[in-house]
């Protein structure tokens, strides 16, 4: 139980306000739990859709702000913040050492504002296209957010560290992260069945499963080519990126 309560307090706006302990059992725990945080997010982002769309009669449009906006709140806009950071470091085309200092600086630039602005409104244009083609439904909004973290734990447990310093660190030195990859790959595959068998269909699946996997494996050489290895920005941006490129395969395979 405290490795969900671990979950809750890091990775989302949940007031988890007591100590807890940090041992290696805790935060393998915490990993394993966090695509079902995912999941848990896109059931709120799923309630906002219906309310507005569906019971209140809004149009697709302010629809699609509300449900980017109820992602952003529910996670206190921690991914988005690596996303930005990410952007900054990547386009200031420095070298590495530069690159994973800028990634420590808490101010944002004005490439992290580009990105973060674009990535926004990729994702509302997204959801935006998904409710005019009636292709929201539930088990899509909490199957996404599942599907991009379960693929950061791949990426965080197999990747090296950028540096030997920091919050990714600590919880990579941690975690086992065999035990954080096997129980990754299980809870997407059942997610994945799960989504066939819901839609009748396995084309959308399988297309989401090629993807998840091929990002990974570029991001990793991407992750060590720019920055050495991996960082708890990377990881944010990571679950960003992905959750839009996965938005954008549901939209080219339905």
């Amino acid at each position: 139980m405290t490795g969900i309560w671990l979950a809750l307090q890091f990775f989302t706006s949940v007031p988890i306000k007591k100590e807890l302990p940090l041992g290696r059992k805790e935060v393998t725990v915490m990993y394993m739990t966090l695509p079902f945080v995912g999941a848990a997010i896109g059931l709120g982002m799923y309630t906002v859709s219906v309310t507005m769309h569906e019971w209140l009669g809004m149009g697709p449009l302010l629809t699609a702000v509300f449900i980017v906006l109820t992602g952003i709140v529910l996670t206190g806009g921690l991914h988005l913040d690596g996303w930005a950071d990410m952007g900054d470091a990547f386009f200031s085309y420095k070298d590495r050492e530069q690159r994973l200092a800028i990634l420590e600086d808490p101010r944002l630039g004005a490439f992290g504002t580009i990105a973060l602005v674009l990535l926004i409104v990729v994702k509302i244009a997204l959801f935006n296209e998904l409710l005019l083609r009636d292709n929201s439904s539930l088990i899509l909004l909490m199957t996404i957010p599942l599907l991009a973290r379960a693929g950061m734990n791949m990426y965080f447990a197999t990747e090296r560290l950028a540096k030997n310093k920091g919050i990714a660190y600590f919880f990579q030195e941690k975690m086992s992260g065999k035990t954080v990859v096997v129980s990754s790959l299980i809870i997407s595959a059942a997610a994945l069945l799960l989504l066939g068998i819901t839609m009748g269909t396995f084309s959308v699946p399988l297309a989401l499963a090629m993807l998840l996997l091929v990002g990974i494996f570029l991001y990793r050489k991407w992750s060590i080519r720019h920055f050495g290895g991996v960082t708890g920005d990377l990881c944010g941006a990571f679950i960003e990126g992905m959750e839009a490129l996965l938005w954008l395969t549901v939209l080219c395979f339905s």
